[in-house]
């Protein structure tokens, strides 16, 4: 019998003492160290290309707020909240984020490595070429993310809903999708390197069907 993969490490991040930030507001480059940013609304803030380490970001808005590029180390962000934030080519290393409530996230091109997202719903999230290693869901709803063409190693959903994903092109190694409640995926073709449930297999069965251009008759 096939054993389950190894689960990335549960991600604890223990934050200094942080300073308040105040309101000045996001800057292209800027350098955020040990800052709490806090019931902020970040909305239509420009903060391309900055880097943020060992910071706490709380319940913070982030309608079409602009962090292309920008780099993310050692932080905690929780109960964020909007609608198109631009997140593409973003970086991120021991990161974990709780409870977002967030849809239309560009994050095409971005780097996750050692990240945890626990709770909350992300509607249309687009990972597109991302590379996730040692990433950890728990407990989330995942609606129509795009992974086409992401690489995707040491990586779990546990306990989450994943609708309609898109896994056209990804490259999977040591991917558990086992504890997800995974419903009509895409490219099911490039899920070599995952590993699923039996009940699963069966409910995956009509896809992989049509994907793979099969005609199933009826009553045989």
């Amino acid at each position: 019998m096939a054993r389950a993969p190894r689960s990335p490490r549960r991600l604890e991040i223990d934050l200094p003492d942080l300073e308040p930030f105040g309101d000045a507001g996001l800057e292209q480059a800027g350098e955020y160290d040990a800052l709490e940013l806090r019931d902020l609304d970040l909305s239509g803030q420009d903060g391309r290309d900055a880097r943020f380490l060992e910071c706490g970001v709380y319940a913070c808005r982030l309608d079409e707020t602009r962090l292309r590029g920008a780099r993310f180390a050692d932080c905690v962000l929780a109960d964020l909240q909007g609608v198109a934030p631009d997140l593409a080519e973003t970086s991120w290393l021991d990161v974990v984020v709780s409870d977002p409530r967030l849809a239309a996230v560009q994050a095409f091109g971005a780097d996750l490595r050692r990240v945890a997202v626990r709770g909350g719903k992300v509607d249309y999230l687009n990972l597109r070429g991302a590379t996730l290693q040692d990433v950890r869901f728990e407990g989330c709803v995942l609606r129509e993310v795009d992974f086409a063409e992401a690489t995707l190693v040491d990586v779990s959903f546990d306990g989450c809903q994943l609708v309609e994903p898109d896994f056209s092109r990804a490259r999977l190694e040591r991917v558990d999708l086992s504890g997800a409640d995974l419903r009509a995926p895409k490219g099911v073709t490039s899920l070599a390197g995952a590993t699923i449930a039996q009940s699963q297999l069966y409910d995956l069965a009509p896809a992989f069907a049509a994907q793979l251009g099969l005609t199933v008759l009826e009553g045989r």
